[in-house]
This record gives C-alpha cells, structure tokens and sequence, in this order.
C-alpha cells in the first residue's frame, strides 16, 4: 500500500467509511505489535498497548495532516504509547525484568544448551534495553530491530539525523558495555 493509497483510505474513512480504517488497521496491525513488543516484552501488555494505539489513532485520524505517511505517524503513536506504558509501570513500581518473556530466538533443531544460552543472551539483551536513557531506547529500537533508515527514524522522532547517529551510537556503545560486565 502506497502512500497515495492509504490518503485514499483516510479520506473514504473521514467521509464515513469505517471498512476504509479496518483495511489500515488490518495492513499495518502486525507491525505495530511488533514495534511495541520490542519495547514491552510482555505479550499481554504488547497486546493492550497495540489495541490502544490503534484506538488512539481512530481517534485522531480526522485530524491528520498528512504531512507524514500513515505508517509514520502510527509508528509515532506506537512508540510514545510504549513509553508512558513503561513509565506508568515505573512509577506504581511493578515493572519487572524477570516477568518479561523474550522473543524466542531458536528453533527445534537447538540443542538445549544452545537455546538456553541464547536465551540467556536475548535476556541480558533486552535488560541492556531497558537501562538506556528513553531516547536511545527508541532510537536503538527502530533502527535496530525495525531497519529504519536514519531518514526515516528522524521523521518518527522529530529530531535531526546526526543526533539520531549519535544516540544510536552511544547505546550500542552501553549495550556492549553492559553484556561485557554481565558475562
């Protein structure tokens, strides 16, 4: 779906066609799970942050400007939605590292020693993830895990290309300080 395409969808959406938001919802749901999963490791809270985004962006489609690609600007909703979520779970101190389940990174051909250290690895990983600073959390993310282009990460973030190198830099730096002091 091009960008002209989903103007399309928006504009039949504005004009009272609820099938035209379905067809975004249903183009780009798996996606956006999966930005929020990497930032929320918890399958049920991934779940209920996607669901919110996509509620969130119902909401708001009216007023959207189109100054952006959809996908730029749900990509937005998601990542900002992923952080109060943390956030919140930070201050009522209920967040915890042991509850988070990884993304199994194995198949069933491993053997076991070898899934348990990857495992182990994804764990350390993902902890390393959580300690950076929130702007390198969500750089480091979408650059990372997601591929984006600096370009494109800069639109999402509202913010320059060589601060995002930066940032990108420096969590990957205290990433590999992490696993070094850990292993």
């Amino acid at each position: 779906m091009n960008q002209d395409d989903e103007l399309q969808l928006i504009q039949e959406f504005r004009n009272g066609n609820e099938q035209a938001y379905n067809k975004l919802v249903l183009r780009y749901q798996e996606k956006i799970y999966w930005i929020v999963r990497r930032m929320i490791p918890d399958h049920d809270e991934a779940d209920d942050v996607t669901q919110n985004v996509f509620i969130k962006a119902y909401q708001s489609l009216k007023t959207f400007k189109g100054d952006s690609s959809f996908y730029t600007w749900i990509y937005r909703i998601a990542v900002n939605s992923s952080l109060n979520e943390i956030r919140r779970k930070k201050i009522r101190k209920t967040f915890s590292l042991d509850e988070s389940e990884t993304i199994q990174l194995h198949s069933d051909d491993d053997q076991p020693l070898e899934r348990m250290e990857k495992e182990e690895r994804t764990k350390l990983i993902q902890k390393a993830i959580e300690q950076l600073p929130e702007k390198q959390k969500k750089v480091f993310v979408l650059r990372y895990y997601e591929e984006l282009p600096y370009e494109e990460i800069a639109k999402i973030l509202k913010t320059s290309v060589g601060g995002l190198k930066a940032n990108y830099f420096h969590a990957v730096k205290k990433i590999g300080d992490y696993l070094k002091h850990e292993t």
